[in-house]
Protein backbone atom coordinates (compact mmCIF):
# COMPACT_ATOMS: atom_id res chain seq x y z
CA UNK A 1 0.00 0.00 0.00
CA UNK A 2 1.48 3.35 -1.04
CA UNK A 3 0.74 6.89 0.01
CA UNK A 4 1.36 10.52 -0.83
CA UNK A 5 2.52 12.93 1.84
CA UNK A 6 0.94 16.38 1.46
CA UNK A 7 2.77 19.35 2.96
CA UNK A 8 1.34 22.80 3.63
CA UNK A 9 4.17 24.88 5.06
CA UNK A 10 3.34 28.26 6.59
CA UNK A 11 5.64 30.95 7.92
CA UNK A 12 5.50 29.49 11.43
CA UNK A 13 3.63 26.23 10.93
CA UNK A 14 3.78 22.87 9.21
CA UNK A 15 0.57 21.05 8.28
CA UNK A 16 0.80 17.56 6.85
CA UNK A 17 -1.42 14.73 5.68
CA UNK A 18 -0.68 11.17 4.59
CA UNK A 19 -3.17 9.96 1.98
CA UNK A 20 -3.52 6.49 0.50
CA UNK A 21 -3.12 6.69 -3.27
CA UNK A 22 -5.60 3.97 -4.18
CA UNK A 23 -8.47 4.58 -1.76
CA UNK A 24 -7.92 8.34 -1.28
CA UNK A 25 -8.35 7.78 2.46
CA UNK A 26 -6.48 10.04 4.84
CA UNK A 27 -4.30 7.83 7.03
CA UNK A 28 -3.02 10.58 9.32
CA UNK A 29 -2.64 14.32 9.59
CA UNK A 30 -0.82 16.71 11.83
CA UNK A 31 -0.01 20.30 12.63
CA UNK A 32 3.08 21.88 14.15
CA UNK A 33 2.56 25.53 15.10
CA UNK A 34 4.65 28.47 16.35
CA UNK A 35 7.84 27.22 14.73
CA UNK A 36 10.80 29.22 15.99
CA UNK A 37 9.19 30.13 19.31
CA UNK A 38 9.92 28.76 22.77
CA UNK A 39 7.13 26.18 22.67
CA UNK A 40 5.44 24.72 19.60
CA UNK A 41 2.07 22.94 19.93
CA UNK A 42 2.14 19.62 18.06
CA UNK A 43 -0.88 17.51 17.14
CA UNK A 44 -0.90 14.22 15.24
CA UNK A 45 -4.13 12.41 14.35
CA UNK A 46 -4.29 8.82 13.18
CA UNK A 47 -7.37 7.88 11.19
CA UNK A 48 -9.15 4.57 11.81
CA UNK A 49 -8.58 1.51 9.70
CA UNK A 50 -11.74 0.25 7.97
CA UNK A 51 -13.07 -3.25 7.60
CA UNK A 52 -14.44 -4.77 4.42
CA UNK A 53 -17.81 -3.31 5.44
CA UNK A 54 -16.21 0.15 5.70
CA UNK A 55 -16.85 0.16 9.44
CA UNK A 56 -14.08 1.86 11.47
CA UNK A 57 -12.41 -0.58 13.84
CA UNK A 58 -11.24 2.26 16.10
CA UNK A 59 -11.95 5.95 16.51
CA UNK A 60 -9.60 8.75 15.44
CA UNK A 61 -6.71 9.05 17.86
CA UNK A 62 -5.13 12.47 18.39
CA UNK A 63 -1.84 12.92 20.21
CA UNK A 64 -0.85 16.37 21.50
CA UNK A 65 2.41 17.69 22.84
CA UNK A 66 4.40 20.89 23.14
CA UNK A 67 8.13 21.26 22.53
CA UNK A 68 10.61 23.72 21.01
CA UNK A 69 10.87 23.54 17.21
CA UNK A 70 13.59 25.82 15.88
CA UNK A 71 12.85 25.80 12.12
CA UNK A 72 11.14 23.86 9.33
CA UNK A 73 13.93 21.27 9.19
CA UNK A 74 13.37 20.60 12.89
CA UNK A 75 9.62 20.48 12.25
CA UNK A 76 10.11 17.67 9.74
CA UNK A 77 12.11 15.74 12.30
CA UNK A 78 9.23 16.18 14.76
CA UNK A 79 6.76 15.00 12.11
CA UNK A 80 8.81 11.83 11.54
CA UNK A 81 8.90 11.24 15.30
CA UNK A 82 5.10 11.50 15.42
CA UNK A 83 4.69 8.90 12.69
CA UNK A 84 7.22 6.62 14.37
CA UNK A 85 5.61 6.94 17.80
CA UNK A 86 1.92 6.92 16.87
CA UNK A 87 1.70 5.56 13.32
CA UNK A 88 1.00 4.78 10.68
CA UNK A 89 4.43 3.40 9.91
CA UNK A 90 6.12 5.18 7.03
CA UNK A 91 8.04 1.97 6.42
CA UNK A 92 4.80 0.06 5.81
CA UNK A 93 3.22 2.94 3.88
CA UNK A 94 6.19 4.81 2.42
CA UNK A 95 5.33 7.99 0.51
CA UNK A 96 5.69 7.52 -3.23
CA UNK A 97 5.78 11.31 -3.58
CA UNK A 98 5.44 14.53 -1.61
CA UNK A 99 2.88 17.11 -2.76
CA UNK A 100 3.47 20.71 -1.69
CA UNK A 101 1.00 23.55 -1.54
CA UNK A 102 2.54 26.68 -3.06
CA UNK A 103 0.44 29.83 -2.88
CA UNK A 104 1.71 31.91 -5.81
CA UNK A 105 2.68 30.50 -9.18
CA UNK A 106 2.24 33.72 -11.12
CA UNK A 107 1.39 33.22 -14.80
CA UNK A 108 4.16 30.63 -15.19
CA UNK A 109 2.70 27.63 -13.40
CA UNK A 110 -0.71 26.43 -14.55
CA UNK A 111 -0.46 22.75 -13.57
CA UNK A 112 1.14 20.50 -10.94
CA UNK A 113 4.90 20.76 -11.45
CA UNK A 114 7.80 18.48 -10.59
CA UNK A 115 10.11 20.47 -8.33
CA UNK A 116 13.72 20.85 -9.42
CA UNK A 117 16.30 23.55 -8.74
CA UNK A 118 14.86 25.82 -11.44
CA UNK A 119 11.33 25.53 -10.06
CA UNK A 120 12.63 26.35 -6.58
CA UNK A 121 14.34 29.43 -8.02
CA UNK A 122 11.13 30.58 -9.69
CA UNK A 123 9.05 30.03 -6.54
CA UNK A 124 11.60 32.17 -4.73
CA UNK A 125 11.45 34.82 -7.44
CA UNK A 126 7.65 34.92 -7.21
CA UNK A 127 7.91 35.65 -3.48
CA UNK A 128 7.79 39.34 -4.40
CA UNK A 129 4.10 38.75 -5.21
CA UNK A 130 3.42 36.70 -2.06
CA UNK A 131 5.99 37.67 0.57
CA UNK A 132 3.98 36.11 3.41
CA UNK A 133 3.50 32.77 1.67
CA UNK A 134 6.04 31.71 -0.97
CA UNK A 135 9.14 31.92 1.28
CA UNK A 136 7.40 29.67 3.82
CA UNK A 137 6.29 27.27 1.11
CA UNK A 138 9.86 27.11 -0.19
CA UNK A 139 11.24 26.48 3.30
CA UNK A 140 8.92 23.51 3.57
CA UNK A 141 9.96 22.18 0.18
CA UNK A 142 13.65 22.34 1.05
CA UNK A 143 13.13 20.75 4.44
CA UNK A 144 11.07 17.94 2.90
CA UNK A 145 13.60 17.29 0.14
CA UNK A 146 16.31 16.93 2.76
CA UNK A 147 14.28 14.18 4.46
CA UNK A 148 12.57 12.47 1.53
CA UNK A 149 15.46 12.34 -0.91
CA UNK A 150 14.43 9.39 -3.04
CA UNK A 151 10.89 10.39 -4.09
CA UNK A 152 9.58 13.10 -6.43
CA UNK A 153 8.34 16.37 -4.97
CA UNK A 154 5.46 18.14 -6.72
CA UNK A 155 4.28 21.73 -6.37
CA UNK A 156 0.54 22.39 -6.58
CA UNK A 157 -0.18 26.09 -6.93
CA UNK A 158 -3.15 27.98 -5.46
CA UNK A 159 -3.15 30.19 -8.54
CA UNK A 160 -3.11 27.41 -11.17
CA UNK A 161 -6.88 26.81 -11.32
CA UNK A 162 -7.41 30.47 -12.18
CA UNK A 163 -5.13 30.41 -15.25
CA UNK A 164 -8.32 29.99 -17.29
CA UNK A 165 -9.45 33.53 -16.42
CA UNK A 166 -10.09 35.53 -19.61
CA UNK A 167 -8.00 38.67 -20.18
CA UNK A 168 -11.01 40.86 -19.38
CA UNK A 169 -11.12 39.30 -15.91
CA UNK A 170 -7.41 39.26 -15.06
CA UNK A 171 -6.37 42.62 -16.53
CA UNK A 172 -6.19 45.73 -14.33
CA UNK A 173 -6.86 49.07 -16.01
CA UNK A 174 -3.48 50.65 -15.31
CA UNK A 175 -0.57 51.56 -17.59
CA UNK A 176 -0.16 48.40 -19.67
CA UNK A 177 3.64 48.56 -20.01
CA UNK A 178 4.14 49.12 -16.29
CA UNK A 179 1.74 46.29 -15.43
CA UNK A 180 3.52 43.90 -17.80
CA UNK A 181 6.98 44.81 -16.49
CA UNK A 182 6.01 44.14 -12.88
CA UNK A 183 3.51 41.31 -13.53
CA UNK A 184 0.57 43.24 -12.10
CA UNK A 185 -2.64 41.33 -12.89
CA UNK A 186 -5.27 39.22 -11.18
CA UNK A 187 -4.04 35.74 -10.28
CA UNK A 188 -6.63 34.46 -7.82
CA UNK A 189 -6.08 32.07 -4.91
CA UNK A 190 -7.70 29.15 -3.04
CA UNK A 191 -7.64 27.43 -6.43
CA UNK A 192 -7.28 23.89 -5.08
CA UNK A 193 -10.32 24.42 -2.85
CA UNK A 194 -12.48 25.98 -5.57
CA UNK A 195 -11.59 23.18 -7.98
CA UNK A 196 -12.22 20.42 -5.43
CA UNK A 197 -15.58 21.87 -4.32
CA UNK A 198 -16.87 22.46 -7.86
CA UNK A 199 -15.95 18.90 -8.92
CA UNK A 200 -17.43 17.44 -5.71
CA UNK A 201 -20.67 19.36 -6.24
CA UNK A 202 -21.07 18.05 -9.78
CA UNK A 203 -20.44 14.47 -8.65
CA UNK A 204 -22.89 14.83 -5.73
CA UNK A 205 -25.61 16.04 -8.09
CA UNK A 206 -24.82 13.44 -10.73
CA UNK A 207 -24.32 16.22 -13.27
CA UNK A 208 -21.68 16.75 -15.91
CA UNK A 209 -19.22 19.37 -14.67
CA UNK A 210 -19.06 20.83 -18.16
CA UNK A 211 -22.79 21.65 -18.05
CA UNK A 212 -22.79 23.58 -14.76
CA UNK A 213 -22.50 27.26 -13.94
CA UNK A 214 -21.22 27.41 -10.37
CA UNK A 215 -20.34 29.97 -7.71
CA UNK A 216 -18.14 28.75 -4.86
CA UNK A 217 -17.74 30.76 -1.65
CA UNK A 218 -14.58 29.75 0.24
CA UNK A 219 -15.18 31.50 3.55
CA UNK A 220 -12.56 31.10 6.25
CA UNK A 221 -10.20 33.55 7.91
CA UNK A 222 -9.15 34.17 4.33
CA UNK A 223 -12.12 34.34 1.96
CA UNK A 224 -12.70 34.28 -1.77
CA UNK A 225 -15.45 33.58 -4.28
CA UNK A 226 -15.08 32.14 -7.77
CA UNK A 227 -17.38 31.91 -10.78
CA UNK A 228 -16.85 28.55 -12.50
CA UNK A 229 -18.30 27.85 -15.95
CA UNK A 230 -18.06 24.26 -17.13
CA UNK A 231 -15.31 23.50 -14.62
CA UNK A 232 -13.21 26.52 -15.61
CA UNK A 233 -12.55 29.54 -13.41
CA UNK A 234 -13.82 32.62 -15.25
CA UNK A 235 -13.86 35.19 -12.43
CA UNK A 236 -12.50 35.29 -8.89
CA UNK A 237 -12.35 37.85 -6.11
CA UNK A 238 -8.71 37.71 -5.01
CA UNK A 239 -6.26 39.52 -7.23
CA UNK A 240 -2.53 40.18 -7.48
CA UNK A 241 -2.36 39.02 -3.85
CA UNK A 242 -4.82 37.32 -1.48
CA UNK A 243 -5.87 40.75 -0.18
CA UNK A 244 -8.46 41.80 -2.75
CA UNK A 245 -12.13 40.92 -2.66
CA UNK A 246 -14.29 39.85 0.29
CA UNK A 247 -14.04 41.08 3.87
CA UNK A 248 -11.84 38.60 5.77
CA UNK A 249 -10.75 37.96 9.33
CA UNK A 250 -7.93 40.51 9.35
CA UNK A 251 -7.79 41.58 5.67
CA UNK A 252 -9.70 44.48 4.22
CA UNK A 253 -10.72 43.10 0.85
CA UNK A 254 -11.78 45.71 -1.71
CA UNK A 255 -10.69 49.27 -0.95
CA UNK A 256 -10.37 52.49 -2.92
CA UNK A 257 -6.60 52.64 -3.59
CA UNK A 258 -6.72 56.40 -3.06
CA UNK A 259 -7.43 55.67 0.61
CA UNK A 260 -3.83 54.45 0.91
CA UNK A 261 -2.47 57.62 -0.66
CA UNK A 262 -4.64 59.64 1.72
CA UNK A 263 -3.42 57.73 4.78
CA UNK A 264 0.17 58.05 3.69
CA UNK A 265 -0.12 61.80 3.23
CA UNK A 266 -2.36 62.66 6.16
CA UNK A 267 -1.50 59.98 8.76
CA UNK A 268 2.13 59.55 7.80
CA UNK A 269 1.83 55.80 7.28
CA UNK A 270 4.74 54.13 5.49
CA UNK A 271 4.44 51.37 2.89
CA UNK A 272 5.12 48.79 5.60
CA UNK A 273 2.53 50.44 7.87
CA UNK A 274 -0.07 50.24 5.13
CA UNK A 275 0.81 46.62 4.43
CA UNK A 276 0.31 45.70 8.08
CA UNK A 277 -2.90 47.73 8.24
CA UNK A 278 -4.53 46.01 5.28
CA UNK A 279 -3.38 42.46 6.03
CA UNK A 280 -3.31 42.30 9.83
CA UNK A 281 -5.45 45.11 11.29
CA UNK A 282 -8.44 45.27 8.95
CA UNK A 283 -11.42 43.10 8.03
CA UNK A 284 -13.58 41.89 10.91
CA UNK A 285 -10.76 42.61 13.37
CA UNK A 286 -10.46 46.22 12.24
CA UNK A 287 -14.21 46.81 12.40
CA UNK A 288 -15.10 44.96 15.59
CA UNK A 289 -11.88 44.01 17.37
CA UNK A 290 -12.58 40.31 16.75
CA UNK A 291 -11.53 38.27 13.73
CA UNK A 292 -13.47 35.05 14.37
CA UNK A 293 -16.97 34.89 12.86
CA UNK A 294 -18.22 33.00 15.93
CA UNK A 295 -17.25 35.95 18.09
CA UNK A 296 -18.84 38.38 15.63
CA UNK A 297 -22.14 36.47 15.71
CA UNK A 298 -22.03 36.37 19.51
CA UNK A 299 -21.51 40.13 19.50
CA UNK A 300 -24.49 40.61 17.17
CA UNK A 301 -26.66 38.58 19.53
CA UNK A 302 -25.44 40.70 22.46
CA UNK A 303 -26.36 43.91 20.65
CA UNK A 304 -22.79 45.05 20.09
CA UNK A 305 -22.92 47.84 17.49
CA UNK A 306 -19.41 47.28 16.15
CA UNK A 307 -20.00 43.55 15.68
CA UNK A 308 -23.34 44.24 13.99
CA UNK A 309 -21.74 46.67 11.57
CA UNK A 310 -18.91 44.24 10.83
CA UNK A 311 -21.40 41.48 10.07
CA UNK A 312 -23.47 43.77 7.87
CA UNK A 313 -20.40 44.87 5.90
CA UNK A 314 -19.32 41.24 5.51
CA UNK A 315 -22.74 40.20 4.18
CA UNK A 316 -23.04 43.26 1.94
CA UNK A 317 -19.81 42.28 0.18
CA UNK A 318 -20.94 38.65 -0.23
CA UNK A 319 -24.21 39.73 -1.83
CA UNK A 320 -22.43 42.15 -4.15
CA UNK A 321 -20.12 39.45 -5.47
CA UNK A 322 -22.93 36.90 -5.77
CA UNK A 323 -24.96 39.28 -7.90
CA UNK A 324 -21.99 40.23 -10.06
CA UNK A 325 -21.01 36.62 -10.70
CA UNK A 326 -24.56 35.60 -11.57
CA UNK A 327 -24.44 38.33 -14.20
CA UNK A 328 -21.03 37.17 -15.48
CA UNK A 329 -22.30 33.59 -15.79
CA UNK A 330 -25.67 34.60 -17.30
CA UNK A 331 -27.33 32.77 -14.42
CA UNK A 332 -26.21 30.09 -12.00
CA UNK A 333 -27.01 26.41 -11.45
CA UNK A 334 -25.14 25.68 -8.20
CA UNK A 335 -23.89 27.82 -5.31
CA UNK A 336 -21.60 26.12 -2.78
CA UNK A 337 -20.23 27.20 0.59
CA UNK A 338 -17.02 25.80 2.00
CA UNK A 339 -14.22 26.35 4.58
CA UNK A 340 -14.63 27.18 8.28
CA UNK A 341 -17.25 29.91 8.05
CA UNK A 342 -18.93 28.62 4.91
CA UNK A 343 -19.38 25.13 6.32
CA UNK A 344 -20.45 26.08 9.85
CA UNK A 345 -22.14 29.50 9.93
CA UNK A 346 -25.75 28.96 8.88
CA UNK A 347 -26.63 32.62 9.49
CA UNK A 348 -23.90 33.77 7.10
CA UNK A 349 -25.19 31.46 4.36
CA UNK A 350 -28.81 32.53 4.86
CA UNK A 351 -28.05 36.25 4.89
CA UNK A 352 -25.63 36.07 1.94
CA UNK A 353 -28.36 34.61 -0.29
CA UNK A 354 -31.40 36.34 1.24
CA UNK A 355 -31.76 38.86 -1.61
CA UNK A 356 -31.22 36.42 -4.49
CA UNK A 357 -34.77 35.14 -4.86
CA UNK A 358 -34.98 37.01 -8.16
CA UNK A 359 -32.26 34.67 -9.49
CA UNK A 360 -34.03 31.50 -8.37
CA UNK A 361 -32.19 31.01 -5.08
CA UNK A 362 -34.32 29.67 -2.22
CA UNK A 363 -32.85 28.33 1.02
CA UNK A 364 -34.63 25.71 3.11
CA UNK A 365 -34.22 27.08 6.68
CA UNK A 366 -34.34 23.69 8.41
CA UNK A 367 -31.77 22.18 6.05
CA UNK A 368 -29.54 25.21 6.44
CA UNK A 369 -29.68 25.09 10.24
CA UNK A 370 -29.15 21.32 10.49
CA UNK A 371 -25.77 20.43 11.97
CA UNK A 372 -24.73 17.65 9.64
CA UNK A 373 -21.34 16.59 8.43
CA UNK A 374 -20.40 15.97 4.84
CA UNK A 375 -21.73 17.43 1.62
CA UNK A 376 -25.41 18.39 1.80
CA UNK A 377 -28.12 20.34 0.01
CA UNK A 378 -29.56 23.35 1.84
CA UNK A 379 -31.78 24.77 -0.90
CA UNK A 380 -35.52 24.15 -1.07
CA UNK A 381 -36.74 21.35 -3.34
CA UNK A 382 -38.47 23.91 -5.56
CA UNK A 383 -35.40 26.16 -5.83
CA UNK A 384 -34.19 26.41 -9.46
CA UNK A 385 -30.69 26.99 -8.09
CA UNK A 386 -29.12 24.24 -5.98
CA UNK A 387 -27.30 25.48 -2.87
CA UNK A 388 -24.82 23.13 -1.21
CA UNK A 389 -22.48 22.97 1.75
CA UNK A 390 -19.35 21.16 0.57
CA UNK A 391 -16.54 20.49 3.05
CA UNK A 392 -13.31 21.30 1.27
CA UNK A 393 -10.35 18.94 1.15
CA UNK A 394 -7.36 20.76 -0.27
CA UNK A 395 -5.00 18.02 0.92
CA UNK A 396 -6.85 15.37 -1.09
CA UNK A 397 -6.90 17.66 -4.14
CA UNK A 398 -3.14 18.16 -3.84
CA UNK A 399 -2.65 14.39 -3.50
CA UNK A 400 -4.82 13.76 -6.57
CA UNK A 401 -2.90 16.26 -8.66
CA UNK A 402 0.42 14.90 -7.46
CA UNK A 403 -0.61 11.35 -8.33
CA UNK A 404 -2.00 12.53 -11.66
CA UNK A 405 1.31 14.12 -12.64
CA UNK A 406 3.30 11.03 -11.69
Amino acid sequence: MSAILVINSGSSSLKYSLIDVETEEELANGLIERIGQDASPVSHTVRPETTADAVPTVLDATYRSELPVADHHAAFAVMLEQFAAHGPSLEERPPVAVGHRVVHGGARFYAPTLIDADVERQIDELAVLAPLHNPANLAGIRAAKAVFTAVPHVAVFDTAFHQTLPPAAFTYAIDAALAAEHRVRRYGFHGTSHQYVSEKAAAFLGRDLADLRQIVFHLGNGASVTAIDGGRSVETSMGLTPLEGLVMGTRSGDLDPAALVHLSRRAGLSIDDLDRLLNSRSGLLGLAGRSDMRDILAGVDEGDDAATLAFDVYIHRLRAYAGAYIAQLSGVDVISFTAGVGENAARVRAEALATLGFAGVEIDPSRNEARERGIRRISADASPVTVLVVPTNEELQIARQTAGLL
